[in-house]
């Protein structure tokens, strides 16, 4: 089975990390993605982060970028920007994250690409949306963090805002964006026509956080901040430590799973326990049930209840660093971490990034070319259109 996306080609005229984000899953997906950028530095993620000797090719670049190809075209260049308009003719997808406006401005909006190209689907990601009071305000990750409350739902209540600590609202926006593209796509292929995605990054947040958000467009009430205790609320989904000084998060939260961990721990009593009887009874009664509970943990080390409580169906993760879990060897069965070689890094040319998070049974999704240098398949690139032109 070839990949899903062989044979789509993107015009990608996105930068830094939203639009990029959702270029690389159409890439893992088989899709041919063509790297519009700025000369001179290119795109600005390529330099993103402290350490100097990975400029060009900074981490962060290379994680949402791979198999792709570059070309720097000058877009207020006459020349330029009819090469940039060639590419768009004989692309399926064009991808951009300028500000509202700008690709109008330049000649490449949609009005006037879907003339050439009626097939086109055409997706523009900003911070607020083409449309509406808040269309021309800047955005970028941790200013729609804010915008959108997703800042204020973490921590215990009190606590000031805290932001995530990666940028989740441009992943969560460029994930949105690939969904939409693959279903405009969809679309084309049943009416022959194509489509106008307006993805705003305010407007991603707010779906994605439609666990919080519903509950307040029903109640008119603002769900309480529970700091590690889970969405349930329940006493026993929460974190505690362990005997050897590190946590565990539990996720106990329906009634067989607190039977097992009860008959697990040897605390039977907790069952017959009206303090403990359901789930309301506990919550009520929430500080007696974690105090119980935390010297029942403080008996063995992390690991340990995480392997025995996760094969007894209870729901136990230790608490690890980024590091901890992007080594631990599930991952590598899982074929997630995608192994590439990157000439010029530093330290080793052979590195990994992460897979689009899923697998199919009978294809491949992935890659293993590296990112591109600024322009790499520059030349490559105006040779097939010159081809294309006879």
């Amino acid at each position: 089975m070839s990949r899903p996306l062989e044979g789509i080609r993107v015009a990608d005229f996105s930068h830094v990390m939203a639009g990029p984000f959702a270029s690389h899953l159409l890439c893992l997906l088989g899709a041919e993605v063509i790297k519009i950028e700025a000369p001179g530095r290119g795109d600005a993620m390529r330099y993103y982060g402290a350490d100097r000797r990975y400029d060009g090719m900074a981490p962060a670049f290379i994680a949402v970028n791979a198999g792709k190809k570059s070309i720097s075209l000058d877009l207020k260049s006459e020349a330029d920007l009819e090469t940039a308009l060639d590419i768009v003719d004989r692309s399926d997808v064009l991808l951009e994250n300028f500000r509202p406006g700008v690709m109008a401005r330049l000649g490449l909006g949609y009005e006037a690409v879907r003339a050439r190209n009626p097939r086109l689907v055409y997706c523009s990601i900003s911070g607020y949306g083409q449309e509406g009071p808040l269309r021309d305000w800047p955005a970028i990750d941790n200013i729609v963090q804010a915008t959108s409350g997703m800042m204020s739902l973490g921590g215990n209540p009190g606590d000031p805002p805290m932001r995530v600590g990666f940028p989740v609202v441009d992943t969560l926006t460029g994930q949105t964006a690939a969904l939409a593209v693959l279903a405009a796509l969809l679309g084309r292929e049943r009416s022959g026509k194509g489509e106008f995605i307006d993805v705003a990054m305010l407007d991603a947040s707010l779906a994605f956080m439609a666990s919080a958000v519903v509950p307040y467009l029903v109640t008119g009430t603002a769900l309480e901040r529970t700091g590690n205790v889970g969405y349930s609320g329940q006493p026993t989904s929460a974190m505690f430590e362990a005997g050897d000084g590190r946590l565990i998060s539990l996720g106990v939260v329906q009634q067989g799973q607190f039977a097992a961990l009860a008959r697990h721990l040897g605390r039977e009593d907790w069952l017959e326990d009206p303090r403990f009887a359901d789930p309301d009874s506990r919550r009520t009664h929430s500080a007696a049930m974690q105090e119980s509970l935390a010297a029942e943990l403080r008996r063995k080390p992390a690991e340990a209840w995480e392997a025995e409580m996760s094969a007894a169906g209870i729901p136990c993760g230790m608490v690890r660093e980024v590091g901890e879990a992007a080594s631990l060897p599930h991952l590598a069965e899982r074929g997630l971490k995608l192994p590439l070689r990157v000439d010029g890094l530093p330290d080793s040319p052979d590195c990994h990034i992460v897979g689009a998070g899923f697998r199919f049974a009978g294809g491949e999704v992935g890659t293993e070319t590296a990112p591109p240098r600024l322009d790499e398949q520059g030349d490559e690139i105006r040779d097939w259109l010159r081809r294309s032109r006879t």
